[in-house]
């Protein structure tokens, strides 16, 4: 049994997202009955996967009195976007840690996209250099913060935590009653921070719900993401009093990777291509373009039935589209 109305939850995301078919895609293919889940719309600040961690994590703060949200992510980070959005939705200040995760990004990359939007929303920033524990010298801004007389909320790496997760169970209650209608056999996403899959999983599992969920993995390899997702998802069935996830349901795909996190492979790029010219959907170059070319991929490979109903999962992240111009070009052409 679901029941998420005992958690605190501020009101920031259109539910339900749409649920679209792609039959353009499907034909090209010659594969199963593709369809997506449009968490892309969520209506938050060009909306995205975070804005239903949010509610959560947002709600939370605001009952425990904190008037500001602490975060951090890599310097297009589609969370910090959300997150200094609902900050401004709930009347609280947003202080967010951007790391330079990606090497020789260019000039873009560090000025327009997530970063033009976190500016236009008043969020303050400070920088890091690449592999540093992101969390903990967030956790030290905040406490930095808190010396100064704030009351911060810190919000972990992409929300990712029981708190938010508890968006994706959320979304698997939609998913669920959505399959009553139509059945779904799969579900394909981007893996990443791990609190979306670990939150859909654990969402699934509490109501019994079957249909498997592959995570396409755009940073770690599949092991090591398996741990982190199904940690996750074991901290969040806790959450909501269930009993535990079983590590065999976290299925990953680490094939799609490429070259290393925020860093379009090839087949990203193709991705991108396909969505945008067959069905006139945005893909982002770090996380869904990454999840949607593992389910080409799939596809492709023959992995499912022909009478399959394949949903994937719309993680948003359009805004990072300008900020890699350059990297898009063999598709858009070069730039000026």
């Amino acid at each position: 049994m679901l029941n998420l109305d005992r958690f605190p939850r501020a009101a920031l995301c259109h539910r339900p997202t749409p649920l679209e078919p792609m039959p353009r895609l499907s034909e090209h293919l010659g594969g199963p009955s593709l369809w997506i889940k449009r968490d892309d719309c969520t209506g938050l600040a060009t909306g995205g996967n975070k804005t239903r961690k949010l509610e959560f994590l947002v709600g939370e703060a605001l009952e425990q009195g904190a008037d500001m949200l602490v975060t951090q992510g890599a310097v297009q980070s589609n969370h910090v976007r959300q997150t200094a959005a609902a900050a401004c939705r709930a009347g609280l200040g947003c202080h967010a840690l951007l790391e330079h995760r990606v090497p020789d990004a260019g000039e873009d990359y560090d000025s327009s996209g997530n970063v033009f939007l976190d500016q236009l929303f008043g969020a303050s920033m400070e920088y890091r250099g690449p592999g540093l524990d992101m969390n903990a010298e967030a956790e030290q801004a905040a406490e930095r913060l808190r010396a100064d007389g704030h009351r911060p909320y810190f919000i972990p790496g992409g929300g990712s935590n029981p708190v938010g997760a508890l968006g994706y169970a959320d979304c698997a209650r939609e998913l669920v009653e959505e399959s009553r209608l139509d059945r779904i056999d799969w579900i394909v996403m981007a893996t990443g921070s791990t609190g979306t899959q670990a939150g859909l999983l654990a969402g699934l599992h509490a109501m019994d719900a079957q249909m498997p969920v592959l995570g396409v993995s755009v940073r770690q390899q599949a092991e090591a993401q398996i741990d982190a997702v199904h940690g996750l998802a074991l901290g969040t069935c806790e959450k909501l009093g269930v009993d535990p996830l079983p590590r065999e349901r976290v299925l990953v795909d680490d094939t799609k990777v490429g070259p290393g996190y925020g860093i379009p492979a090839e087949s990203t790029l193709e991705a991108i291509e396909l969505a945008a010219r067959l069905e006139g959907l945005l893909l982002d170059p770090v996380y869904s373009g990454k999840g949607f070319a593992g389910l080409v991929d799939r596809v492709r490979q023959g992995a499912f039935a022909a009478d399959d109903t394949v949903v994937f999962l719309h993680t948003g992240g359009a805004a990072a589209l300008f900020a890699y111009r350059d990297a898009l070009a063999p598709i858009t052409g070069p730039g000026d």
